[in-house]
C-alpha cells in the first residue's frame, strides 16, 4: 500500500522569529539598540530586502496552509486520485528518459486550465509534481495501486485525462503512446473503451480521409462512440447506452468536483453524436 503525505493546515517556519529578534534587541540595549538596528536596514537597504523576504514567507506560509486545508477537506478517493495520476503522468513524460519543465508545464497549465485548479489548490499539486520526480516507484506499482482501489469508471477517467494532458503538447511521443497502451492493458480497459477514447485526440486514422468536412464531422462522432462508419442504428444505440452508463458523473462523484466535470463533459459529447447519429440513421 502506498503511503500518502499528509498537509498540516498550517504552514511551518518561524511565525515568531520578528518578534524574538525585536525582544533580544530589547534586552540587549534597550530602545536606542532597537532604533539603530532598524535604522542600519532602512538606510542600507537591507530593511527592503528584508521586507521582500517576509512577505514572500508570509505568503508561501498561507499557501501552504490553504493546501493542507483543501487537501484535508477532500475525500480519500479524490486524494488518492490525485496522487497516483500524477505520479503516472510523469511516469509518462520520463519514457524518452527525461522529464522536462515543459512537460511539467503541460501537466500544471492542463489542471489550472482544464480542471479549473486555483492557487492554493496548484500550491499542492506542485508538490505532488516535485514528489513524484523524486520517486523511484515503478509505474507497474502505481498502475497496481489504482486497479485495486477504483473500479471501472474512474479507470475510465484516468485514461481519457492522460490523453488529454499528452496532447496539450504540440507532439506526442512513439514512446508515450505505447506506455499508454500497456497502462490500459493493465487496468482492463476494453479495446471498444480505448478506441472510444483516443480516437477522439488521434482520429482513429480515419478521419477526413474522404476530404469533406461533413465526413470528418460524422467520423468524429463514430469514434466518440467507439464505432466504425456505417454502423448500424441497433449498434449506434448499444454503444451510447454503454458508454452513458460508464461516463455517468454519479459513477465518479467520489472522485471529487472537477473529475465529476469531465465525466459530465463527455457525457455531453456522447450526447451529442449520439443524437446526431441517431438522426442521420433515421
Amino acid at each position: 500500500m502506498i503511503v500518502y503525505r499528509q498537509y498540516p493546515q498550517s504552514g511551518g517556519g518561524c511565525g515568531g522569529c520578528l518578534i524574538v529578534a525585536i525582544l533580544v534587541l530589547l534586552a540587549m540595549g534597550g530602545l536606542p539598540l532597537l532604533v539603530n538596528v532598524l535604522g542600519f536596514f532602512l538606510f542600507s537597504g537591507l530593511f527592503t530586502i528584508f521586507l521582500v523576504m517576509l512577505g514572500f514567507w508570509g505568503l508561501t506560509r498561507y499557501l501552504r496552509g490553504a493546501a493542507g486545508r483543501y487537501q484535508q477537506s477532500q475525500t480519500e478517493s479524490h486524494n488518492r486520485f490525485v496522487f497516483l495520476l500524477v505520479h503516472i503522468l510523469v511516469k509518462i513524460a520520463r519514457a524518452d528518459g527525461t522529464v522536462t519543465k515543459q512537460e511539467i508545464a503541460a501537466i500544471e497549465n492542463f489542471f489550472r486550465r482544464h480542471l479549473g485548479y486555483n492557487q492554493a489548490q496548484m500550491y499542492w499539486l506542485r508538490d505532488l509534481i516535485s514528489e513524484a520526480t523524486r520517486s523511484e516507484l515503478p509505474l507497474e506499482s502505481l498502475l497496481a495501486e489504482f486497479k485495486a482501489y477504483f473500479a471501472y469508471e474512474p479507470r475510465l477517467i484516468l485514461l481519457e485525462l492522460i490523453y488529454q494532458v499528452l496532447y496539450t503538447n504540440a507532439r506526442v511521443s512513439p514512446e508515450e503512446l505505447v506506455m499508454v497502451q500497456g497502462i490500459a492493458e493493465f487496468l482492463n480497459i476494453a479495446e471498444f473503451d480505448h478506441f472510444a477514447i483516443r480516437a477522439r485526440y488521434t482520429g482513429g486514422g480515419r478521419r477526413g480521409q474522404q476530404g469533406t468536412v461533413q465526413t470528418a464531422n460524422e467520423d468524429r462522432y463514430y469514434e466518440v462512440l467507439g464505432l466504425k462508419p456505417g454502423a448500424t442504428p441497433e449498434e449506434i444505440k448499444s454503444a451510447y447506452r454503454k458508454l452513458s452508463m460508464q461516463y455517468h458523473p454519479d459513477k465518479v462523484a467520489h472522485l471529487g468536483e472537477e473529475f465529476r466535470k469531465v465525466a459530465e463533459e463527455k457525457m455531453k459529447e456522447i450526447n451529442e453524436a449520439y443524437q446526431y447519429l441517431k438522426k442521420r440513421s433515421g
